[in-house]
């Protein structure tokens, strides 16, 4: 089968490589879509991980072959395969931590050579322990496998909204108008607040509006706090989304959240980068950090249903599509994006 081989930094290969050999508790998937994430840009861009491997988890297809221990799977389903799920009853898992749990980690589907994901490759082997506990969701007749790639961004944001305790009439800022502050923008409506987005690209201010953001507003705008505060009664916003790895962006939430509110990190700053800060800010104003990464199995059946049931419309932020040969050319249109650059679909 072919597959995009990581060999190095920013070094990918189109190869030959054999097909997974299944155990008896696998099953084997050919992937129709993979979904380009800006986690597996980092993993190619920078020197995280020892080659060679196969990365890619947004990952829809049909089922190839399956083990004789996984009968309860047929060839020729199409399903969702996600990539990692946890062991349920570590520490982490007892409380809720399920991307912290060492299985969630360490246990992933593969393509070859190490595991790490394996959707950028035309068959992918889902290990036993994500079949038996729920890695494979079938999907209905009534979706493409486009839009049941994104079940596991949509996990993603939807366990961010969720640790922020989003709820009705709240207000939230949404920091980056890309495929992930679309999609907040999107959930934050799901739940009945409202959002008001930031970006320095004006196709994305206006895509924001487009997908239901209440305003949207150029990031440099110099009186952004002030109109922010006029939206908001003079208070401020409920919650702040940092989707963008801004130190910019973060003390723009942090003027322009309220008394009493939320700040959540969701996009990955680089390493050496610090932000000072005055602890009395936080203290006085009663301001709540949190950072939220990765997917949560709590809220796994939701995000399905919220993708399978059209409940957003991830149609919406699809902007490029790439056969799995040009995936590099992929990497470079996400590094370099275009004013109209937003999700990018890959096809083996």
């Amino acid at each position: 089968m072919k597959a995009q081989v990581f060999r190095g930094v920013n070094q990918l290969s189109y190869e030959e490589i054999p097909v997974p050999e299944l155990a008896r508790d696998e099953v084997l998937v050919q992937v129709q879509v993979v979904g380009l994430c800006q986690s597996d840009i980092k993993k190619i861009r920078y020197p995280l991980y020892e080659p060679p491997r196969i990365f890619g988890h947004e990952t829809a297809g049909t089922i190839a072959a399956v083990g004789a221990d996984a009968q309860a799977w047929q060839v020729g389903q199409r399903v969702v395969v996600l990539h990692h799920i946890p062991c349920m009853h570590c520490g982490y898992c007892l409380n809720d931590n399920f991307s912290m749990c060492e299985v969630y980690k360490n246990i992933t589907t593969t393509a070859g050579f190490t595991p790490s994901g394996g959707g950028f490759a035309e068959y992918v082997k889902v290990p036993g322990h994500i079949v038996q506990h729920g890695g494979l969701i079938p999907i209905p007749d009534t979706v493409s496998f486009e839009q049941a790639s994104f079940v596991e961004p949509t996990n993603c944001c939807l366990k961010a909204v969720k640790k922020a305790q989003i709820a009705p009439g709240q207000t939230v800022l949404v920091t980056g108008a890309g495929p992930i502050g679309l999609m907040f923008i999107m959930l934050v409506n799901y739940f009945g607040a409202r959002a008001i987005a930031t970006d320095l690209i004006p196709a994305r201010i206006d895509k924001a509006l487009e997908v239901g953001a209440t305003a949207a507003f150029d990031a440099r705008d110099p009186d952004l706090g002030a109109k922010i505060k006029q939206l908001t009664g003079g208070m401020g916003v409920d919650t702040s989304l940092l989707a963008v790895p801004s130190e910019k962006a973060f003390f723009q939430a942090l003027d322009c959240t309220r008394k009493g509110g939320k700040i959540l990190f969701f996009a990955e700053f680089p390493d050496e980068l610090e932000i000072p800060i005055n602890p009395n800010i936080l203290y006085r104003r009663e301001i709540d950090l949190m950072g939220s990464y990765s997917s949560s199995y709590r809220v796994q059946a939701l995000a399905a249903d919220i993708v399978f049931n059209h409940r957003i419309d991830v149609d919406a932020l699809v902007s490029d599509r790439y056969s799995l040969q040009d995936l590099a050319a992929a990497v470079e249109r996400a590094i370099a994006p275009t004013p109209e650059t937003y999700k990018i679909l890959i096809y083996p």
